[in-house]
């Protein structure tokens, strides 16, 4: 994800993944949130409950991610998940201003 999780807009992140297949190993990429509401904290909550793992690369997001005790998972898991399925494209849409991209782990 990228940019603010905030009101509607983390609400349409959480629809979009509600509305289509919640693929197993989610990882969710918090490294480029510049802000979340109380609102995008429910849903980075409800994330998590449905198995999501997060990756944190800056501070806010690291923080955010101890704050609200969701599990991280390391870079290298990442990357290797990415190289090993490299068709997946970022997506754009209303659930998040910006990209979400969603990373599927085998």
């Amino acid at each position: 994800m990228e940019g603010r999780l905030v009101g509607d807009w983390a609400e349409e992140a959480k629809l979009s993944m509600i509305n289509g297949a919640i693929p197993r190993g989610l990882i969710v990429d918090l490294t480029e949130v510049t802000y979340v509401d109380s609102i995008g904290e429910k849903v980075l909550a409800w994330f998590a409950s449905i198995g999501a793992l997060f990756a944190a690369d800056a501070v806010y997001a690291a923080e955010l991610c101890e704050r609200l005790q969701l599990p991280l998972q390391r870079k290298s898991a990442i990357a290797a998940a990415v190289s090993k399925d490299s068709r997946l494209p970022p997506s754009n849409g209303p659930g998040v201003s910006g990209r979400a991209t969603v990373v599927k782990r085998s």
